[in-house]
């Protein structure tokens, strides 16, 4: 059975920057899943991603930005882990605005391309 939601037009937000960098929502899930689990290999597993690419896409958030926005720590007694930096939160949190603010300023648009879809 479809969710409604899969039944709704939905604009993505990417961010493409210089260098062929890019910023959209499979990186900031993966933020969200790093906060939730404070670790880079269970924010992977979360996604069915494996532990490389998850830190690959870590480093290249990392490597974006002035600021790091990942923070891990190796080993010890309790093993590793990981956590969004003051920056990492703060970048989180204006993406999510920036497609909340995306979706709400399209909506009346968005809704007259599903009334004219032939759906």
């Amino acid at each position: 059975m479809k969710s409604p939601a899969a039944d709704t037009l939905t604009p993505i937000l990417r961010i493409s920057f210089p260098h062929q960098d890019r910023l959209g929502r499979g990186k900031m899930e993966l933020l969200e899943h790093i906060r939730d689990t404070g670790s880079i290999s269970a924010a992977g597993r979360a996604m069915d991603m494996s532990y490389r690419r998850a830190w690959l896409l870590v480093s290249d958030m990392n490597r974006m930005f002035r600021d790091p926005v990942v923070e891990s720590q190796r080993g010890g007694q309790k093993g590793g882990g990981a956590a969004l930096t003051p920056f990492g939160d703060e970048l989180l949190a204006r993406f999510r605005k920036m497609e909340r603010m995306m979706k709400s300023t399209l909506a009346k648009d968005l809704a007259w391309l599903e009334a004219n879809s032939r759906r």
